[in-house]
């Protein structure tokens, strides 16, 4: 089995503007992110970003424009030789739509789990908002409650050195 780290999108890895971030052009990548995913894939960790994505349910973007950040932060991630393995977002909103992916619930993370033989019980779950931690409890991951914006090196290199 894998062990990996789940990284909330808005706030974890990029820049937490208060509003919805769509356009590749805001999609401002934290400090600490690229050098944190390069540690975590060196060491072995598979590294998976869990996204609500609700403003495509409230028609304010689209999935087209999700796209078009993701592949802005795979380009800056190959500029630096490391990648991540995949990102799954949720498009719902609860004011539109029920489902089971937008966090805190978990299926967004159930999926990754059984795509990628994730053992749990090594794996962590790095979150700005308490529903990512929920989340991440719901399938026996470890969740990390951070500030908005906070680099998160340090806690990337004590998963690493607690191994």
């Amino acid at each position: 089995m894998n062990k990996a780290v789940f990284l909330d999108r808005d706030g974890v890895v990029n820049l937490e503007k208060g509003d919805y971030t769509y356009k590749a052009e805001d999609f401002i990548i934290n400090p600490g992110i690229i050098e944190s995913i390069k540690l975590l894939r060196e060491n072995g960790f598979i590294v998976i970003i869990i996204t609500n994505q609700g403003g495509i349910a409230k028609n304010l973007y689209s999935d087209e424009d999700v796209f078009k950040t993701h592949k802005k932060l795979y380009d800056e991630l190959k500029k630096e030789n490391t990648d991540i393995n995949d990102i799954y977002y949720c498009p719902h909103h609860h004011d539109v739509s029920k489902c089971l992916c937008r966090k805190p619930e978990s299926l967004m993370l159930e999926k990754a789990i059984a795509v990628y033989n994730i053992d749990t019980d090594k794996s962590f779950m790095f979150g700005d908002n308490e529903r990512d931690i929920k989340a991440a409890e719901k399938v026996n991951v470890k969740g990390i409650l951070i500030a908005p914006n906070e680099n998160i090196l340090k806690y990337c290199k004590q998963i690493i050195n607690n191994e």
